[in-house]
C-alpha cells in the first residue's frame, strides 16, 4: 500500500463503531481492513450485497462436510476403540471386585470365627490351668507337709512302745492316708 496515493471514502456515521470494533477485533488499522476487504471482494467475486452467495454456502457446506467427516474417522479409530476397551476394563473391575467380596471377605470372615474359637478354647485352657495351679502346693511346702508327718509319725511310734503292734498298725495307716491326701 503506497501512501503517496491515498483517497477518501466517505461512509455513514452509523458504520464507525461498527468498523472500529471490526478493526479492534482483527488488531488491524481501518485502512488495512478497508484494503484487504477490497482484495478479498475482487479476488472471489463475491457481491457483498448478496447475503445468501451460493458459492459462499458451497464452501462453506463443503468445509462443514470434511470437518464431520474427520470427526467420524477419528470417532471411527480412536474414540470407538477407546471406549470398547474402557467397557472392557469396568467389567474386568466389577469382576475383580464380585471376586473380593466373595473369596476374600468369606475369607476374612472364617479367619474371624477361627480366631474366635481359638480365643475361647484358650481362655478355658488357661481358666483350668489357674485352677490346677491355685489347687496345686509348690514342691517346698509338700516337702515341710511330709517332714510334718513323718517326725509326728515317728514321735508317736516312739510314744506307744516296742509291744503295741495293732496300734503301731493304726498309727501306720493314718499316716500313710495323710500323705495320700497331700
Amino acid at each position: 500500500m503506497e501512501n503517496a496515493n491515498l483517497r477518501n471514502i466517505k461512509y455513514p456515521a452509523s458504520y464507525d463503531p461498527m468498523f472500529d470494533k471490526i478493526a479492534l477485533k482483527l488488531g488491524r488499522s481501518k485502512r488495512q481492513i478497508l484494503c484487504q476487504m477490497i482484495d478479498y471482494f475482487f479476488r472471489s467475486k463475491k457481491d457483498p450485497t448478496d447475503l445468501n452467495d451460493e458459492l459462499l454456502k458451497t464452501t462453506l457446506l463443503k468445509s462443514h462436510k470434511d470437518y464431520v467427516g474427520f470427526i467420524k474417522v477419528q470417532e471411527m479409530e480412536l474414540l470407538v476403540p477407546i471406549k470398547i476397551g474402557t467397557d472392557r476394563m469396568i467389567r474386568n473391575q466389577e469382576q475383580i471386585v464380585k471376586f473380593f467380596n466373595e473369596q476374600v471377605l468369606k475369607s476374612n470372615k472364617d479367619m474371624s470365627d477361627k480366631f474366635n474359637r481359638q480365643m475361647n478354647t484358650l481362655s478355658a485352657a488357661y481358666s483350668i490351668l489357674k485352677i490346677m495351679n491355685d489347687n496345686l502346693e509348690t514342691k517346698e511346702e509338700l516337702k515341710i507337709k511330709l517332714l510334718d508327718i513323718f517326725d509326728e509319725f515317728v514321735r508317736k511310734r516312739e510314744a506307744l512302745g516296742a509291744f503295741k503292734t495293732k496300734e503301731k498298725e493304726e498309727l501306720l495307716r493314718q499316716t500313710l492316708k495323710r500323705v495320700d491326701e497331700l
